[in-house]
């Protein structure tokens, strides 16, 4: 992510938020339309914490091969780590725009909350087509934040957190073009389907807290001073024990396939 430092406090602050149960469900979602079979050859485009790419070794069996790459030195040693019983799955430090692979390596290739994050979309889907296989799947998933709603009671403080937060983004909206740019760079989309992260109550081992935490924490010295965070952070205590806490925040999910030049 732009703007954020993924050292091992980071890492561990995004393993923990991957083990929610909503994103768990998301993990079960996006393994279902990768559909992937024994033998078969995966890539995964910012492996993170590599709790997607252990699913995805165990998928393709030993016959196969599991290919992660991140930019976090931290994130490649948690995955490394987590795969460990899985020889045939390996991980490199390297960048969505330049993927160390040779043309046609892969059978299928999944990025979920990356491209998001990418400055040059084009070049990274070329990349992403370049090293699929002739009817190659891809599956991509990401965040459009202007679907973020969470309750308050004072506009003016979440507007000035929410634009701290905003800050670190590069296609905050990057659901709404992508189709059109997936087709431009040579992919026939198959299906499209929204993922919801909602959470009703503030409560521990949800995304919607999680979430919330790492944001209070990111505005801070963007324009945030600590107490302004604390507070707005606070607020969704004082808001549940009134039963009246609210966060819903929607991914989108493509599945595409590379077609013939």
């Amino acid at each position: 992510m732009s703007g954020i430092a993924f050292d091992d406090h980071m890492s561990r602050t995004i393993e923990a938020l991957y083990l929610t149960p909503d994103v768990v469900e998301q993990r079960r979602r996006v393994l279902e339309a990768l559909r992937l079979q024994p033998g078969e050859r995966v890539l995964d485009i910012g492996s993170g914490p590599g709790l997607l790419a252990q699913a995805m070794a165990e998928g393709v069996g030993p016959e196969g091969r599991l290919c992660g790459i991140d930019r976090s030195e931290a994130m490649l040693a948690m995955a490394r780590r987590r795969c460990v019983g899985q020889p045939w799955a390996e991980f490199e430090k390297a960048d969505a725009t330049r993927l160390p692979y040779p043309d046609a390596s892969f059978d299928a290739a999944v990025s979920t909350q990356v491209y998001e994050y990418v400055r040059d979309i084009p070049a990274a889907l070329a990349e992403l087509r370049r090293v699929l296989r002739s009817g190659g799947r891809a599956v991509i998933l990401d965040t459009d934040y202007g679907s973020l709603v969470i309750h308050t009671e004072d506009e003016a403080r979440m507007a000035r957190v929410l634009a701290a937060w905003d800050a670190h983004f590069i296609h905050p909206d990057l659901p709404r073009k992508l189709s059109r740019e997936m087709r431009a760079a040579g992919f026939s989309v198959r299906s499209r389907l929204s993922i919801p992260m909602f959470n009703p109550e503030f409560q521990d081992n949800t995304y919607g807290k999680g979430m919330l935490e790492m944001m209070a924490s990111f505005a801070v010295g963007r324009g945030v001073p600590q107490s302004e965070a604390d507070a707005w952070f606070a607020e969704f205590t004082a808001l549940e024990a009134k039963g009246e806490f609210f966060f819903s925040l929607n991914r989108y999910l493509f599945v595409a396939e590379k077609t013939a030049p």
